[in-house]
């Protein structure tokens, strides 16, 4: 049987906001589990002076807020100011800790457009999707780094076109998408470009857009089918729905 690890009681009464995210936690398990859910976005808004002070103040962490502002005086590594927290707040394992410093190294050792480009990607699936643009868009507008491939630029073509989707942007996320085919050729980004098409044009100018070209009117074949499949799928479960419903009334009469 494993040792049962006790929580802190220590609840703060005024909480710390990672800017980042507009997250605010008050307790120390809340900034652990912030950590190591987001590893990849813990930057300045996590180490600094006033999350130092903040477990001081609000937690009464002292031996970890004293720790943690000579690391900064010391201007210490990201990776150990993290691990720090995380092993004087004893609530993780040690293989866990473990786990969590390579993950910290491996990041260490990447470039910093592919630091990035993940910090991106992790906003972009927390659902934070303006925040994500701004990121893969900065990398974009950033002087490109000849070390890594030119398609790892068009994949970050299709997350913006990703992201620009999930907020109904179609237009500005066709633009990614188009962008993303031409470098990767990848069938998925072309079929994604075409749905988006597909959402924000006319009828008329989508048919024109197609006509002439044979692997786009392939591709938009394919994709009124899925279409087709899809809506029959949600039209059957409304009818399953419905006859859940019409089965109960029944029976409650």
């Amino acid at each position: 049987m494993g040792s049962l690890i006790l929580c802190h009681k220590k609840r703060a009464k005024r909480p710390f906001e990672i800017a980042r995210v507009h997250m605010r936690v008050y307790t120390i398990e809340e900034l652990c589990y912030y950590i190591c859910n987001n590893l990849y976005l813990i930057d300045h808004t996590i180490m600094n002076r006033r999350l130092c002070d903040w477990l001081d103040d609000e937690l009464e962490l002292e031996d970890m807020a004293e720790e943690l502002r000579r690391q900064l005086d010391q201007n210490a590594e990201l990776s150990e100011f993290v691990l720090t927290i995380l092993q004087k707040s004893i609530i993780y394992a040690p293989l866990e800790i473990t786990r969590m410093h390579n993950l910290l190294e491996q990041l260490q050792n990447q470039k910093e457009v592919e630091k990035a480009k993940y910090k991106a990607d992790t906003l972009l699936k927390a659902g934070e999707y303006a925040e994500a643009i701004l990121v893969y868009q900065s990398v974009l507008n950033h002087e490109r780094d000849d070390s890594v491939k030119e398609e790892f630029y068009g994949r970050i073509h299709a997350c913006l076109g990703t992201a620009y989707g999930c907020m109904f942007l179609y237009e500005e996320a066709a633009a990614m998408y188009k962008e993303a085919y031409r470098i990767c050729q990848e069938p998925d980004m072309l079929r994604a470009y075409l749905y988006c098409c597909r959402r924000y044009l006319p009828g008329q100018e989508y048919m024109k857009m197609l006509s002439g070209n044979p692997v786009f009117l392939s591709m938009s074949s394919l994709i009124k089918e899925e279409i087709e499949r899809a809506q029959k799928k949600v039209d059957l479960d409304m009818e399953e729905a419905r006859l859940t419903v019409w089965k109960k009334e029944y029976r409650g009469s």
